[in-house]
């Protein structure tokens, strides 16, 4: 092993509250993504003069739509399988199958978690806000952004969405003593890495220009960013399982690639192409 190597080997997963039940680093990731989340959108909202009630409910439909979005989309893109041999530990942070295990919501997509978004915040602005849905979207893009960043040092945490095997003379190379012990990039960091990027550039472009005026461009620009982030990550990171949807375009990018695309080409849509209606009297 080079000597530069970092060895990833936690003593734990995450910490105990009583007995064997224990609270794991990734579930305190997505935690604070959310509390973060939470005081940035009240920022935003005292800002723009929203209220503080309209802010808890948004908290809220983001929570539920965020996570199911994100099950859901894991479960459909890479363990599709769940549906027929464990359809309660979809929703359930527990295993049925082969004996019950509690194991915390693990097995979350990031694409599952974008539709959730969207779709949560379309019945946000319906049933509460009654604005925009793109309104809405412009600026809760900001916060997760952010909390993209704590999702993927949580992948880390858990040993998970590993890297691929790199040169050994590469002084930042982890070994993940949970897997094995193979010299990897440590790919969940290079994304949480470009995640904070993508952060500061909404933050910047919110705050400091007038691109928030434009409805749809700071969507826009957090999908076109943050897919292509995740295109270039991929090239660095094993791929996960359940990988059909490659397999049928040829290999030639893997799922997380594919998945991408669509969520690039709608955010290039809303930065260049959108124009928002305009009630006529």
């Amino acid at each position: 092993m080079h000597a530069l190597q970092i060895v990833w080997d936690p003593a734990s997963e995450g910490i105990n509250i009583f007995g064997d039940f224990k609270i794991h680093y990734y579930s305190l990731m997505w935690m604070a993504a959310f509390i973060l989340g939470w005081y940035i959108m009240k920022k935003i909202y005292k800002h723009e003069n929203q209220t503080e009630e309209k802010l808890d409910s948004l908290f809220i439909y983001s929570v539920l739509g965020i996570m199911i979005g994100a099950r859901v989309g894991h479960v459909v893109f890479y363990q599709s399988e769940l549906i027929f041999e464990d359809p309660l530990s979809i929703f359930l942070p527990f295993k049925f199958a082969g004996g019950f295990e509690f194991t915390g919501f693990r097995g979350l997509a990031s694409h599952g978690a974008a539709i959730g978004m969207i779709i949560s915040m379309y019945l946000y602005n319906k049933k509460i806000l009654k604005k925009s849905v793109i309104w809405i979207l412009d600026r809760v893009v900001v916060p997760v952004a952010l909390g993209a960043i704590f999702v993927r040092v949580g992948n880390f945490f858990n040993s998970e969405m590993i890297g691929k095997p790199a040169d050994e003379t590469l002084p930042w190379a982890i070994v993940f003593k949970k897997l094995d012990n193979v010299a990897r990039h440590p790919g969940q960091l290079y994304e949480a890495f470009g995640y904070i990027f993508v952060f500061l550039t909404l933050w910047i472009f919110y705050w400091k220009t007038k691109k928030s005026n434009q409805t749809g461009f700071l969507f826009g620009l957090f999908l076109v960013m943050l897919w292509t982030v995740r295109i270039i990550v991929e090239y660095f990171k094993e791929p996960q399982s359940g990988e059909d949807l490659a397999a049928f375009f040829g290999n030639v990018l893997n799922n997380g690639q594919l998945l991408s695309i669509p969520f690039i080409l709608i955010g290039l849509y809303f930065m260049f192409l959108y124009k928002p209606k305009v009630n006529k009297a």
